[in-house]
């Protein structure tokens, strides 16, 4: 073999192993890709406890009860699947029943997500992408078209 040869082999051979690696990186990851996981897909997926995900939904109404040094639970819900999250800390001001909510922990044994972060809508019409888009699927989203959508209820 010459001396070009060998090096294009050995180049050759590096972008080989560096492809599987990137591939197996990725698929290992393929899970811990997605920017949350709506009640229904912790039920689908049989998720883990001690796992750190994202749980994403509204507010269920009159779910939210306020305890002591700053402790509260509420349950998010996509219409279909119900989880409870128990929280310490401040909530962002814009929290409230009905409103969607991004929470970032882990399911403990009970079923309960203990969340250490919580994220709410900003505006009165942003609600993430992802949330929208999982209560569309469910059926329990309306459109600012639709009656009883976002813009009925600022008129």
């Amino acid at each position: 073999m010459t001396r070009k040869q060998r090096r294009l082999a050995l180049i050759g051979s590096c972008l080989a192993v560096l492809g599987v690696a990137v591939g197996l990186v990725l698929g290992a990851l393929k899970d811990s890709i997605v920017f949350f996981n709506s009640p229904s897909d912790v039920v689908e997926k049989h998720i883990l406890p001690g796992s750190r995900i994202r749980l994403g939904g509204l507010v269920k109404e009159g779910s939210v009860l306020r305890g002591e040094n700053l402790q509260v639970k509420f349950a998010v819900t996509d219409g279909k699947n119900t989880i409870q999250v128990a929280y310490q800390g401040l909530l962002p001001d814009l929290f409230r029943e009905g409103q969607g909510v991004v929470t970032e922990g882990a399911l403990d044994p009970a079923g309960t997500f203990k969340a250490d972060n919580v994220l709410a809508k900003h505006d009165e019409k942003y609600m993430p992408k992802e949330v929208a888009d999982a209560l569309k699927k469910q059926g329990h989203w309306k459109t600012d078209e639709e009656p009883g959508g976002p813009q009925a209820k600022a008129q």
